[in-house]
């Protein structure tokens, strides 16, 4: 591949071969590399990268990755340089009481929900955000970016309520430093731990149940609440509520449209409001689009709605000063890793 390609290359022993690639042709480099590579060599091959001409450098040693992991980590450097230069923010959501008037409802919390933009300032859709993060093993550094933005505008807009925070089970590695940035930041902002709910996403992903159990364990016992994100999906299953004895479930949006002419559907959302219920699990329901969906939610037993009906997540200008923005700046700057590519 290198000499059809014009790459300077040189066989430094039976196993390693060194190439000399200029920074304006990485990104055909790294295109041919994976065409070269079939599948398993693509995500097996180890490399690493270097300006100097020793390959043998401690820094060079600790950038060794894969073929893959390096290629997806290039695709995503407009990622890291977004998380770097701050081009990102949190939007809101409200969840309000279902035991309240529909015309005027009580807010009991606000879900923060991620946007992050690229170098033109278009907002890039989160799922694709975050499964390129998953790809080039940046998912740690997203999803704690994603953390401190919600704790960050939540607090400069100066919303009632609690806050929910989705994390991806996957992402979380070190749940001890985690907690520790988290509580800091929230502690400096005035804020308690049972105004935060952790609500988790991607459930299905959690491939090592007893790590996700550790991880819930570390926030309840520091206070946090904890949620479950669509019960009742195909893989949200009811076996989850008896693991993980979260504090709030979220019922599948699948399940809550159309629910005012859906006989089966209502069945099935009743008995998971009385299963829960029986647990000491409150319930939310979300996907709410029209009045009849929430009323009859309402009289099924729902503790909390959330939906469109009420209202669209949408970003809130800050309630503070100049200065006291700065301070809250300041205080989730723990709430972060060191990133690079």
């Amino acid at each position: 591949m290198c000499k059809s390609c014009g790459y300077s290359a040189e066989v430094t022993s039976s196993h390693c071969v060194r190439v000399k690639v200029a920074l304006s042709d990485i990104k055909s480099f790294l295109t041919q590399l994976n065409g070269c590579l079939d599948g398993p060599e693509f995500g097996q091959a180890k490399v690493t990268t270097t300006d100097e001409d020793s390959l043998s450098s401690m820094a060079a040693i600790g950038r060794m990755t894969t073929a893959e992991i390096l290629t997806r980590r290039f695709q995503a450097k407009w990622l890291v340089d977004a998380i770097q230069k701050h081009r990102y923010e949190s939007w809101f959501q409200p969840i309000v009481h279902a035991s309240g008037d529909l015309d005027s409802p009580s807010v009991f919390a606000h879900e923060s929900l991620f946007r992050i933009f690229d170098e033109s300032e278009t907002m890039i859709p989160p799922a694709f955000a975050f499964s390129l993060a998953e790809q080039g093993e940046l998912l740690f550094a997203l999803d704690l970016t994603a953390r401190r933005s919600a704790v960050e505008y939540f607090s400069r807009a100066r919303l009632d309520g609690k806050v929910f925070i989705n994390f991806n089970p996957s992402s979380i590695y070190d749940p001890a430093y985690c907690l520790r940035a988290t509580a800091s930041a929230i502690y400096d902002l005035g804020l308690k731990p049972s105004d935060v709910v952790f609500e988790i996403v991607e459930t299905h992903k959690a491939s090592d149940m007893n790590h996700l159990k550790g991880i819930l364990s570390f926030y309840r016992n520091s206070g946090f609440g904890v949620a479950i994100d669509d019960i009742g999906s195909g893989w949200s299953g009811l076996n989850l509520l008896e693991q993980l004895r979260p504090d709030y479930i979220k019922i599948d949006m699948e399940l809550i449209t159309g629910i005012d002419r859906n006989p089966y559907k209502q069945n099935i959302v009743e008995h998971l409001i009385e299963i829960a219920r029986h647990n000491r699990i409150k319930v939310i329901a979300e996907g709410i689009e029209t009045r009849q969906e929430a009323t009859l939610l309402q009289a099924l037993g729902a503790d909390y709605l959330q939906g469109y009906y009420f209202a669209k997540p949408k970003p809130f200008s800050d309630r503070v000063t100049d200065a006291e923005r700065s301070e809250i700046e300041q205080s989730v700057k723990s709430i972060g890793v060191k990133l690079g590519v």
